[in-house]
C-alpha cells in the first residue's frame, strides 16, 4: 500500500504560513467538511491567523476532533452537525451562525464526495447522491450566505473546493459533472453578486494526500503521483494557502477566478481513480 504523506494535528499546529499573523483578525469564517483533510487543514490556517472558526459537517464526534486542535491554539469554535444536501438545513445553519458569532466573513465550501466506478456502471442513486453533495450542496450553502449578507448589507467572500475538471477524470465522471458545474456557477455568481460586494472564487487542488485517497484502488493510488510532472502527492498545506489566499486582502481584485492547485497535471500526465483499461496502457 503507498504511504500517503499525511499531516497530523500538531504538524497543522506549527508548520509555516504563507500569509501574515492576524490576516484574519476578527473575522468569522465558516468551512464545511472540516472533520479531516484540506477542510480540517483550513481551518487550522484560519485559527492561526486569527480568525473566528465554524465547522459544518455530517458527523459530530470528527468535528469535536478538529475543534479541540483549533481551541488549544486559542481559537473561538462553534460545531455545527448537519448535512448540506438539505437546503433547510444549510439555512438553519447560516441563520445559527449568525447568532453564536454576529457576523459571517467567509465560506469555504469544501465538503464532498465521490466514489470510484465507471460511469456506465452509474446507479441513478448514486449519480444524484454524487451531484447532491458535490453541487447543490454548495448551491445551498453559496445562496443562503449571500442572502445573509444581502440583508445584513454585509460584504461577503465564498471560496469553492474544485477539482482540475478540464481534461476529464476518468473513474468519477459524476464527480467531474458536479465540480465543473461548481466552477462554472461560480463564474456566474461573482457577476451576479458582485453589486452585493461579494467575491467568489474556486481552488482546483490536484492530487492531494489526505485520508479521503483511501476510497481508491490501490493500483490507481499507486499510479497517481506520476500523473503530474512534479511527480509526487501536493500537501493539504498548499491547498489550504491557496484557499487563505483567495479569502484574504491579498486577492481582493480577484472574482470569478480558478486558482489550481495540482503540481502541473493540467498540463501533462494521465490519472485514472478506477484501474486504467488495456485500451489505453497498449497505446503507450
Amino acid at each position: 500500500m503507498i504511504d500517503l504523506p499525511l499531516r497530523s494535528d500538531a504538524d497543522l499546529a506549527t508548520m509555516p504560513i504563507a500569509l501574515r499573523d492576524g490576516s484574519f483578525a476578527g473575522q468569522t469564517v465558516l468551512i464545511s467538511g472540516a472533520g479531516s483533510g484540506i477542510g480540517k487543514a483550513a481551518a487550522f490556517w484560519f485559527a492561526r491567523l486569527g480568525a473566528k472558526i465554524a465547522i459544518c459537517g455530517r458527523r459530530l464526534e470528527k468535528l469535536e476532533t478538529t475543534a479541540a486542535g483549533l481551541r488549544a491554539l486559542g481559537a473561538e469554535v462553534h460545531c455545527y452537525a448537519m448535512t448540506i444536501r438539505d437546503p433547510e438545513a444549510v439555512a438553519t445553519l447560516i441563520a445559527n451562525i449568525w447568532h453564536d458569532f454576529g457576523t459571517l466573513d467567509v465560506l469555504v465550501n469544501n465538503a464532498g464526495g465521490q466514489f470510484p466506478q465507471a460511469a456506465i456502471d452509474f446507479s441513478p442513486k448514486g449519480w444524484n447522491a454524487v451531484i447532491d453533495t458535490n453541487l447543490s450542496g454548495p448551491w445551498h450553502m453559496m445562496q443562503h450566505a449571500a442572502r445573509a449578507w444581502r440583508d445584513a448589507n454585509r460584504p461577503g467572500i465564498i471560496v469553492n473546493v474544485t477539482a482540475v475538471v478540464q481534461r476529464g477524470m476518468p473513474g468519477v465522471a459524476h464527480t467531474c459533472a458536479a465540480r465543473a458545474g461548481v466552477i462554472h456557477l461560480s463564474k456566474t455568481l461573482a457577476i451576479e453578486w458582485a453589486p452585493l460586494n461579494i467575491r467568489v472564487n474556486c481552488v482546483a487542488p490536484g492530487i492531494i494526500a489526505t485520508e479521503g485517497m483511501r476510497v481508491y484502488p490501490p493500483e490507481a493510488l499507486a499510479a497517481m503521483p506520476g500523473s503530474n510532472p512534479m511527480k509526487r502527492f501536493g500537501r493539504v498545506e498548499d491547498a489550504a494557502n491557496a484557499i487563505c489566499y483567495l479569502a484574504s486582502e491579498a486577492s481582493q481584485f480577484m472574482t470569478g477566478e480558478v486558482l489550481t492547485v495540482d503540481g502541473g497535471f493540467q498540463l501533462w500526465g494521465s490519472q485514472w481513480t478506477i484501474p486504467e483499461p488495456d485500451y489505453f496502457a497498449n497505446a503507450k
